[in-house]
C-alpha cells in the first residue's frame, strides 16, 4: 500500500527526517509512535502532499490513491451544521456519487446522524472529532490518516472515537493512527512504527515487537497465599530474585543465561512437587508503554542503531 524510503525533510539547518523508512500494507492499522518533535506530523503532511520533502521516495500500490486525513486540530466551520459541512466536503473532493446517501452513510458510521442538524459551533470536542472522521472518510479513502484523534477527549468521547476506529479496522480499512495513548494503539493496531530522532527506530507487528522487546526473563505466579509459592521455589538456583506484587502475584526473575522457558518449567515442577495448584502462571512481559519508553530513551536499542540527538523542534 505505502512504502517510504530514505525520506528527508529539513527546516533550514534543522534536519527533521533523516532517511525515514516505513512500510504499510493494505489492511494494516499502523500505530505511528514517537515523542513530540520527532517528525510524525511532518511525515503525515508529506504523505498527504501538504508539504514537500527534500529527499527520498514515497510509493503507493496503484496510481491514484485516495487519502483521508484528520489533523490533530481539525478546522471546522462553526456556522455550518453537520449536513452542510459534509456537503461542502463532497464538493471539495468532487464526489461523483449520491451525495445525500453518502453524507447519511458517513454520519451513521461515526454516530453523528442525530446531531447533524445542529450547528458545529455547538458540538463537543468529541463530536468535532467524529464529524472530522466523517469528512476524512467521505471519499472512500484507500488510506485513512488520523493524527491524535482522541487528544483531550473525556473518557466517553475517547471511547466513542475508538469504537469508530475499531469498527473501521474490522472492515479492512488501512489506517495510520498517530497517538500518545498507547492503550488505544494496543486495542486496534496490528503494526507499530516508532520514530526516534527522524528515523524509524523500530517497525514490525505488535506481536513481534512485544516478543522481541517485551521479554523480561521472568515468570509470574498468582496464588491467594503467595508465601507458599515462595517457599516451594526457594531452592531453585536459577532464580535471581522474586517480588510479591498486587493481588498476591509472585514474580520470579531468572539469573543471567537462564531462559524464561527453563524458568517456567522449573517453577511449574517445583509447584507440582509441593502439590500446589496456582490460580495462574504466565511469562512476565513489558507493556507497550514500557517498551516505548525503553526504545525512546535508547535502553532497548543496540548501540549501532542509536541516532545522535540534534537540537530544535519539529512537528
Amino acid at each position: 500500500m505505502l512504502k517510504i524510503t530514505g525520506l528527508c525533510k529539513n527546516y533550514g539547518s534543522f534536519h527533521v527526517l533523516k532517511g525515514l523508512n516505513m512500510t504499510i500494507e493494505k489492511g494494516d492499522v499502523y500505530g505511528f509512535l514517537g515523542p513530540n518533535g520527532c517528525g510524525k506530523t511532518t511525515t503525515m503532511n508529506i504523505i498527504c502532499n501538504i508539504i514537500r520533502k527534500n529527499d527520498g521516495d514515497i510509493s503507493f500500490d496503484g496510481e491514484n490513491v485516495r487519502i483521508g486525513y484528520l489533523p490533530e486540530a481539525p478546522a471546522l466551520y462553526g456556522y455550518m451544521n453537520g449536513f452542510e459541512y459534509l456537503d461542502y466536503i463532497a464538493a471539495c473532493c468532487d464526489y461523483e456519487g449520491d451525495i445525500k446517501a453518502r453524507t447519511e452513510e458517513v454520519l451513521r458510521v461515526t454516530g453523528m446522524y442525530n446531531d447533524a442538524g445542529r450547528h458545529i459551533k455547538g458540538y463537543s470536542r468529541g463530536m468535532n472529532q467524529r464529524i472530522g472522521i466523517a469528512a476524512a472518510l467521505y471519499a472512500n479513502p484507500d488510506l485513512l490518516i488520523l493524527d491524535e484523534p482522541t487528544s483531550a477527549l473525556d473518557p466517553e468521547g475517547r471511547a466513542e472515537v475508538m469504537d469508530i476506529i475499531s469498527n473501521l479496522a474490522n472492515t479492512g480499512s488501512t489506517i495510520i493512527l498517530c497517538t500518545h495513548i498507547l492503550s488505544d494503539v494496543e486495542r486496534v493496531a496490528n503494526k507499530i512504527g516508532m520514530l526516534r530522532y527522524g528515523v524509524m527506530a523500530v517497525e514490525g507487528t505488535l506481536t513481534d515487537i512485544k516478543k522481541k522487546y517485551g521479554a523480561t526473563n521472568a515468570v509470574t505466579v498468582r496464588m491467594h497465599r503467595p508465601e507458599i509459592v515462595v517457599e516451594a521455589a526457594k531452592d531453585l538456583d536459577i532464580i535471581e530474585k522474586h517480588e510479591v506484587e498486587f493481588f498476591g502475584d509472585v514474580t520470579f526473575h531468572a539469573k543471567d543465561g537462564v531462559s524464561e522457558a527453563e524458568l517456567f518449567y522449573k517453577i511449574v515442577t517445583a509447584l507440582g512437587n509441593s502439590h500446589i495448584l496456582p490460580e495462574g502462571i504466565w511469562f512476565k512481559r513489558m507493556t507497550l508503554e514500557q517498551i516505548y519508553i525503553g526504545i525512546n530513551n535508547g535502553q532497548l536499542l543496540p548501540a549501532a542503531s542509536s541516532v545522535m540527538e540534534t537540537g530544535g523542534n519539529a512537528q
